[in-house]
């Protein structure tokens, strides 16, 4: 290290991390029960520290400075000062480099050969020993990042819930592949900004891409030990720095302009960013994890610990730890984090991982918990749009349909229903009735609307669809862990045949399953979510748990045959039906009643001879076939200039039978007849190419879908 004379000020307590403003940099961190704190600074390798400076003013627990003369690309750490007594739930050690928890930028990975543990690895009772040994040359470092941005005229789309389209990606699955990409584009943000990412997602039509988690994240040392990397990115180390692997400006400081150059360009194309956020957990891991911020900084505060053994932690999550989010300081941190990247990012929304895990108060999942209340009313998050995973691995940690208003939520009943219904499970139409329609028994009671439902029949954690027809057990062998990790999903549908298979009959059966489940996904109530890579017949070979692959076995495959190029222009069709017609996204759930006293009903249940579901059949063991007739006359909505939506007369039948099955229409408006918009059986029937009266039934193929619409006979559109 060497000497350097600077000019040192007290600085202030806000805003946390390190703040340039053009002529130094105000350095600001959180801990409660240190005993003292050291900034570090490294030169522009990161590699050396040249020097260290005591942060001597404390303010309500903060720790501050201000340098004069710093600036931003400055790579910087702490060492905390403070007790070590891991059976008290403190674990200070000021030998290991900590990075800031709101640095802008994150500069360099872990290195695990660096002695990045807080305890000395195969000691008896190994953590409760003290490490004396220095970790910076193996720690990544923080960053001092420049603010100033050229936005431009942008502005969020601001799609509307019951108009949004949600499409799960890979920032780097998605392009890393791509040959309309430029080389030095692939796999970056830069890459799914890039002229042929936005045309490919603008034909689709989706509204939003969700993004897997691009926090700052690190590979886990189980994976790099194997030759693995954590490809999910669900292992968080920094919540204000996009993660550095995508970018294609290096790791400077550079990543934070690029993640802002994309989310403009994806805005001026009207798509909206919502970002997969992992508030519940950090990297750090469980008592035996590595000392990287948190664990360093005040391992009491950010952690929820057992409270009669606080040696350990409590852990909802299955990856070793929760954050404390009943703690002022770590829900602060999580505000904070959500409006930067709200204001100063510029994104659209988030997903939370694991959500039930962040509404815990003590034990219990609480609806109304403070992280909850003080979301609701924050005038800048409360704004964007809001989607829990409704659960997590704890007891009771099952919460779908009890989140507040305001909130969306991933269906995982809906998946499941769907998947029952298509793969010809007995008794499922009357749960199946509820899906598709946007799971009023859900949300419905608390005034919610339909599209507080995220409807799904694939995510990244699973089966991709294309696997999920043609496999009935998982092959994760390339995980590494003879193929005990991932869930044994049986809700899978092969044709009794696992795997690749030449059989043409075969293929066309899983090919038309797959527009099945997409079509479903389409043509229900409630916001669509389509996994990435879906809808041109992504497979992992049946690795339902690929969050270690970073490779081909993940990546998008954009060598498209004919069976793969007909899914997509079927997906991009079905996407097209969905937006041009508001009976199929409405805003209100259906009421199933005469509207306002005339003889029009919005919804109908139909069996195949013509008449209504009886309540029966609606719980008999052998009914697969159904029509739902849409008036689309009854939508009892107005647009925004107030005057009445009307739409369309939808029928849509479906048929998990084997066999052909006879479908009997109702009859259609005087000099009108049905018009067949999709047909899963026909994937290249054109709309309008067929029409029947009501006299004709319709022969309805066995697992298929098909959706009719009321035309008159000169209707040409």
């Amino acid at each position: 290290m060497t000497a350097t004379v600077r000019k040192i000020r007290p600085g202030k307590p806000f805003p946390l991390g390190a703040t340039w403003d053009g002529e130094g940099v105000n350095f600001a961190l959180y801990s409660e029960h240190a005993t003292g704190v050291q900034l570090c600074l490294f030169d522009e390798s990161g590699e050396t520290e040249i020097e260290r400076i005591p942060l001597r003013e404390v303010t309500a627990h903060i720790w501050h400075a201000y340098i004069l003369g710093l600036g931003p690309g400055q790579r910087y750490g702490f060492r905390v000062s403070g007790p070590f007594a891991p059976e008290e739930g403190h674990r200070f050690n000021p030998n290991k480099l900590l990075l800031d928890p709101y640095a802008r930028a994150i500069s360099g990975n872990v290195n695990w050969d660096a002695p990045v543990f807080g305890y000395p690895l195969g000691h008896a009772d190994e953590d409760l020993a003290f490490d004396e040994q220095d970790d910076a040359w193996g720690m990544p470092k923080s960053v001092v990042v420049h603010p100033y941005f050229d936005w431009g005229d942008d502005h969020p789309p601001r799609i509307p819930w019951h108009q949004s389209i949600i499409y799960e990606v890979h920032v780097k699955g998605f392009t890393a592949r791509n040959p309309d990409v430029p080389p030095e584009e692939r796999g970056t943000y830069a890459g799914l900004a890039s002229p042929a990412s936005i045309q490919y997602l603008k034909e689709l039509g989706v509204t939003a891409v969700e993004l897997l988690p691009v926090h700052a994240f690190l590979d886990d040392m189980h994976l790099v030990e194997r030759g693995l990397r954590n490809y999910w990115g669900y292992n968080t180390i920094g919540y204000f720095a996009p993660e550095a692997r995508y970018s294609s400006s290096g790791d400077s400081g550079g990543q934070v302009a690029e993640f802002k150059r994309m989310v403009r360009e994806l805005h001026r194309a009207d798509i909206e960013v919502i970002l997969d956020v992992v508030y519940n957990h950090s990297a750090e891991g469980n008592h035996l994890g590595p000392t990287l911020n948190f664990r360093g900084i005040d391992n009491r505060s950010y952690y929820k610990l057992v409270p009669d053994n606080p040696r350990y932690y409590q852990d909802y999550t299955g990856t070793g730890n929760s954050l404390n989010v009943g703690h002022p300081q770590v829900l602060r941190l999580i505000m904070d984090s959500l409006r930067y990247w709200i204001l100063e990012m510029h994104v659209d929304g988030f997903r939370f991982d694991l959500a039930a895990t962040l509404a815990r108060e003590l034990h219990d999942v609480d609806r109304l918990s403070a992280f909850f209340d003080i979301i609701h009313q924050d005038p800048v998050i409360s704004q964007v749009k809001l989607i829990a995973e409704p659960w997590d691995v704890g007891e009771g940690g099952y919460q779908v349909g009890n989140f507040p208003i305001l909130w969306a939520e991933w269906n995982g009943k809906y998946r499941d229903a769907v998947r029952r219904y298509w793969r010809g499970d007995e008794a499922q139409v009357a749960e199946l009735g509820y899906r598709l329609t946007g799971s009023s028994d859900l949300y419905a009671s608390d005034g919610r609307r339909p599209y507080a439902s995220i409807n799904f029949v694939t995510a990244h954690d699973g089966f991709t669809l294309r696997d999920l027809v043609s496999y009935n057990q998982k092959h994760n062998e390339a995980n590494g862990e003879d193929n005990r990790d991932g869930t044994d999903d049986n809700l899978s549908w092969n044709c009794g045949v696992e795997g690749p298979t030449d059989d043409p009959e075969i293929n066309a059966l899983r090919a038309q399953q797959q527009r099945n489940f997409l079509a479903t996904l389409l043509f229900s109530q409630g916001v669509p979510m389509i996994c990435g890579g879906d809808e041109i017949g992504r497979t992992q070979h049946g690795n339902n748990n690929a969050y270690c692959q970073d490779n081909e076995i993940s990546w998008y495959d954009w060598e498209l045959d004919d069976e793969r190029r007909t899914l997509l222009e079927f997906t991009r069709r079905l996407i097209a039906t969905r937006l041009q017609h508001p009976a199929l996204h409405r805003r209100k759930f259906f009421q199933g009643r005469r509207i306002r006293g005339s003889d029009v009903r919005d919804i109908t249940w139909l069996r195949p001879d013509g008449g209504e579901m009886t309540e029966a059949e609606w719980e008999a063991n052998w009914v697969r076939t159904l029509g739902v007739r849409l008036d689309g006359r009854a939508l009892d909505e107005v647009d925004e200039r107030g005057d009445p939506i009307v739409d369309d007369t939808l029928l849509l039948l479906l048929n998990a039978h084997a066999d052909t099955v006879p479908m009997t229409l109702p009859p259609p408006l005087p000099g009108a007849a049905w018009e067949v918009v999709v047909d899963t059986a026909q994937p290249d029937l054109e709309p309008g190419e067929r029409r029947l009266d009501a006299s004709e039934p319709y022969q309805l193929s066995g697992r298929s879908l098909a959706l009719l619409r009321e035309v008159t006979p000169d209707d040409s559109e």
